[in-house]
């Protein structure tokens, strides 16, 4: 396979103007949607950015040629974006994608929030998101989408709906956003994935803002939301701007550099909005493994992340709830008991899991990420091992919470919820930073 993409990319590149022989073609770790490869080609190194097929770009709002028209767009205004040299071709061979210098600096989150100056990587953070708000329409591609609000939530309520409609907390959140609807803002142009992982960082500086396959018009909000989520902060959930930083620190900087003025009911529907957004995002990764569309392990491992999404909603959701519903007591009581008799199914995951970290010095690159992700898989088969709390799952609370028959106010909902979250998660992503916040607050557990 990569001595093909090697020989493939050589007509493109020299469509591009860079001669030389292409060398050294390697698949870089992670992207659940797309792929990235790094490559040598005439002294410089360069990365392909493909789709996994022609057919996953399908159902998608608009293709890679726009992408790179918005990339283009940003570069030549002064974000940090990569520069985009060239589109692929049906008749290169590669699919669907194009090819851009590499940048300087590492995309890893840790690595980036281990830097000497956090302040600083957030100030550039809010002056990159800043110029992309700033971009005209007359400088962009047509296709970029625009929708009303009231048609972005109903678009989730379907998906909900297709996925089986009895997650209670997405419910929660479905309903609030129906009743929460803001006002329509003027819409700027959105980044629409602004976060760790896709920012590249060298030495406390940003040198790149990657991946703008979410690019679309909407309220200003939506992009400084979506990068305080708590599952973008990684292991700084105490730094609710990026991970990086405060958000006053943030919203003062962003504010200096757009001209802007942050609404903060505002930024808290989209984190809201967002939270669905990226909850059903996660249950649709199992859909698309089913389908055979892609059947990359990384799919169905994130599609148990669904639960760190709910458990994040529900502590946004709940400062709404009335004071005696957030003060009820829990009866959360994991059970640990030993295990008896022939080796269940849990303890052959273990095993298996055991074994395969003996073989971790053997792989490399993108297939020691997988390893990564296949222990992280048999981690989630062993704990689930755990009879979750039959409610968790259920079509008639979630039908009655979009009714608006139950509410946050209702006899024990919260606390019931708040139980099935813990247990589901522990299951799911036992080390996701904001379980222990939230066992603290609702329990008291260290």
């Amino acid at each position: 396979m990569i001595e093909s993409i090697d020989r493939l990319l050589q007509a493109a590149m020299q469509r591009a103007g860079v001669a030389g022989e292409v060398t050294d073609c390697t698949r870089l770790t992670g992207g659940a949607t797309m792929e990235s490869w790094h490559f040598w080609c005439g002294g410089g190194d360069f990365i392909l950015r493909r789709a996994p097929s022609i057919e996953f770009m399908r159902d998608r709002p608009f293709g890679h040629d726009t992408e790179a028209a918005i990339i283009r767009a940003a570069n030549a205004a002064g974000v940090t974006a990569p520069e985009v040299i060239a589109e692929l071709e049906p008749k290169d061979g590669l699919g669907s994608g194009f090819i851009m210098r590499a940048l300087p600096g590492t995309p890893d989150p840790r690595a980036i929030l281990a830097m000497e100056e956090p302040r600083q990587l957030l100030q550039e953070a809010a002056r990159d998101l800043a110029i992309i708000h700033g971009l005209s329409k007359d400088a962009l591609p047509q296709q970029i989408p625009e929708r009303s609000y009231s048609e972005m939530i109903e678009e989730l309520v379907a998906q909900f709906e297709e996925a089986g409609g009895d997650r209670p907390i997405i419910a929660l959140g479905l309903k609030w956003l129906r009743d929460n609807l803001p006002e329509p803002a003027k819409s700027v142009l959105n980044h629409g994935d602004f976060r760790l992982g896709n920012l590249l960082a060298e030495d406390s500086h940003i040198t790149g803002v990657l991946d703008w396959e979410l690019a679309h018009y909407s309220d200003f909000h939506e992009d400084l939301a979506f990068g305080c989520m708590p599952v973008w902060r990684f292991s700084r959930y105490d730094r609710p701007a990026l991970g990086l930083g405060s958000l006053e620190d943030y919203f003062t900087e962003y504010e200096a550099k757009s001209g802007r003025t942050v609404d903060p009911q505002r930024f808290r529907f989209w984190m809201i909005y967002r939270t669905v957004w990226w909850a059903l995002g996660c249950l649709r990764m199992a859909k698309i493994w089913r389908s055979g569309e892609d059947r990359m392990l990384e799919r169905v491992v994130i599609s148990r992340r669904t639960s760190e999404q709910e458990l994040d909603l529900l502590m946004l959701l709940e400062e709404d709830a009335p004071e005696e519903e957030r003060q009820r007591s829990l009866e959360y009581h994991p059970d640990y008991g030993p295990e008896k008799g022939e080796a269940d199914i849990a303890e052959l995951a273990v095993a298996v899991s055991e074994w395969l970290t003996t073989m971790k010095e053997q792989f490399a690159g993108h297939d020691r990420f997988q390893l990564a992700v296949a222990l992280n898989a048999l981690g989630i088969v062993e704990r689930d091992r755990r009879c979750l709390n039959a409610s968790f799952f259920t079509n008639t609370l979630s039908e009655g919470i979009l009714s608006g028959k139950q509410t946050l106010a209702t006899d024990g909902l919260l606390a019931r919820l708040r139980e099935d979250i813990l247990d589901k998660l522990g299951i799911d992503s036992p080390k996701y930073p904001a379980l222990a916040v939230a066992r603290k607050k609702w329990t008291g557990e260290d």
